[in-house]
């Protein structure tokens, strides 16, 4: 067995509430997974974190996999991350119930919309076919990790 990477091991500790909140505000992006039946799916997403939950936009062209998995989804979990190299790295893991925000929630002016998260990735998609709508994953567990050094 090469143990290599036990001989050099990176030590973490936990984050406290403030850098958590801190390492939240400062992101736009993360990954989101959803669970639906047996069926798991992780998507990466623009987010803002808004008073103890996290906020994401997501794009519907009608047969959106991401949103089926959102409707089914009771409890979401969310990771964003550092790493600036192999002893200077973070994580904060939060989970909670997930749920579509109405139009007086989430906001109908498309401009706010934009300026709130990074820009809108298309793949297949015609822009003009794409409704945005907003979800909140509401926080009732989080972790935060940094390495020590």
């Amino acid at each position: 067995m090469d143990d290599t990477h036990v001989t050099d091991p990176v030590y973490t500790a936990g984050m406290t509430d403030g850098e958590v909140v801190r390492r939240l505000r400062a992101g736009e992006t993360g990954v989101l997974a959803l669970a639906r039946a047996d069926d798991a799916y992780a998507v990466p997403v623009s987010y803002r974190y808004v008073d103890g939950a996290i906020r994401f936009r997501l794009a519907d062209d009608g047969h959106s996999r991401k949103l089926a998995f959102a409707d089914a989804t009771a409890e979401a979990c969310f990771v964003v991350y550092g790493y600036e190299g192999p002893r200077e790295s973070w994580s904060v893991i939060a989970t909670g119930p997930i749920r579509a925000l109405s139009a007086e929630e989430w906001g109908a002016d498309p401009a706010d919309v934009a300026e709130r998260y990074t820009p809108l990735r298309v793949f297949d998609e015609a822009i003009e076919d794409t409704e945005l709508r907003g979800y909140e994953l509401r926080i009732e567990q989080i972790t935060g990790r940094r390495t020590t050094g």
